[in-house]
């Protein structure tokens, strides 16, 4: 299934030259005037998610979790969530030891304000094998939201050092239900500092909120950072793992009215396999790559429309300034941009998700 996907996908672009060279200019003008409405947008600064955020990052409370007894009060990371009261006001540290904890864990939206922080990401790894097509409880398919290994639905979360995995194998190509999500965060205001995601398809569900990502490896196949967050990636290595074609981003904006969108500044992108930048899961996806070195994997074109040429006219994906042998803007898509230094401002700050409101000062 997989490969004629990626068949149809190169039969599409090799169309869709002398498709969009007969389009009028017109169109062009349209989204020419989205992309700086967006601009526009995001430069002003007042497009928070739920208003202002009040983060409380005093700890009231350590927890150490061990997998030798005498060194932790727990010896799983879940049992250390559940003994934490279920409507928490305070913020919570939870210090993990080294080690892999082979368990599925999951924080609920009550209980906010909880700090997870490991010896140290190749040290301190979170690993489950859940995949799309497993049966949960109830005798219903997991899906891809309830595969994850780790699932955040609480805001002002907060990760430092830790590896998140989801370790079930690189499906086949062509196999179905084998999405396998390494973390989900399903909430408003949270930070990934020093960690890793490691999975194959959807290995990062950054499904909605704002979400900061400083200094993280994230690596997968298809789709590997997907969802509908508002969420800025900062110095993170993004590593591809696939034979055949990939995409690194499959970003889900559906609406004009939602202010949400990935960026990513000063990032690496490397790996093997031939990879998209991203692809338009949804109809006003946005993704853009400021500072980002890209190494030659990525495909000429950039990025793909998902099958929709009309989702060209409404998508933002942009670059600025970004360097290797994948980052050269002659062969991208007409419906792609090469971003202006003021065009590129609004998405290198912290200001993009608002962070100065939530973000720790360090």
């Amino acid at each position: 299934m997989i490969m004629k996907l990626f068949m149809f996908i190169l039969l599409s672009e090799a169309a869709s030259s002398s498709v969009t060279s007969n389009r009028p200019s017109n169109e062009f003008e349209v989204i020419e005037k989205e992309y700086l409405n967006w601009v526009k947008q995001m430069s002003s600064f007042k497009h928070s998610l739920q208003g202002k955020a009040k983060n409380k990052l005093n700890p009231c409370l350590t927890i150490r979790v061990n997998k030798k007894p005498r060194l932790g009060e727990f010896a799983t990371v879940q049992n250390a969530i559940k003994s934490i009261p279920i409507v928490n006001h305070c913020r919570v540290v939870i210090s993990i030891g080294a080690g892999a904890y082979s368990e599925k864990v999951e924080i609920p939206a009550t209980m906010a304000y909880i700090t997870l922080v490991g010896a140290g990401a190749d040290k301190t790894v979170i690993e489950w094998d859940d995949t799309a097509d497993r049966m949960g409880q109830g005798g219903r398919l997991l899906g891809t939201y309830g595969s994850a290994t780790f699932a955040i639905n609480s805001p002002y979360f907060i990760a430092k050092n830790i590896t998140f995995k989801n370790k079930a194998p690189s499906p086949p190509s062509g196999a179905l239900g084998k999405q396998a999500v390494a973390l989900r965060i399903s909430a408003d205001t949270a930070a990934f500092i020093g960690c890793k995601f490691i999975g194959a398809q959807d290995t990062l569900y950054d499904h909605i909120g704002r979400h900061y990502f400083k200094d993280c490896y994230i690596e997968g196949s298809v789709d590997f950072i997907f969802g509908n967050g508002l969420s800025l990636y900062r110095d993170c290595h993004l590593h591809a793992v696939t034979n055949s074609y990939g995409a690194l981003t499959a970003q889900k904006r559906e609406s004009l009215l939602e202010e949400t969108g990935f960026s990513f500044v000063n990032c690496k992108v490397t790996g093997s396999g031939a990879l998209y930048l991203g692809r338009a899961w949804g109809t006003f996806s946005r993704v853009v790559f400021v500072y980002t070195y890209m190494d030659k994997i990525i495909t000429p074109r950039g990025w793909y429309d998902w099958g929709d040429k009309n989702r060209e006219m409404t998508v933002f994906y942009g670059q600025y300034k970004c360097s290797g042998p994948g980052a050269d803007f002659g062969g991208r898509v007409s419906w792609a941009r090469e971003l202006t230094q003021e065009q590129a401002k609004p998405f290198i700050s912290v200001e993009f998700i608002d962070g100065r409101i939530w973000l720790p000062a360090s």
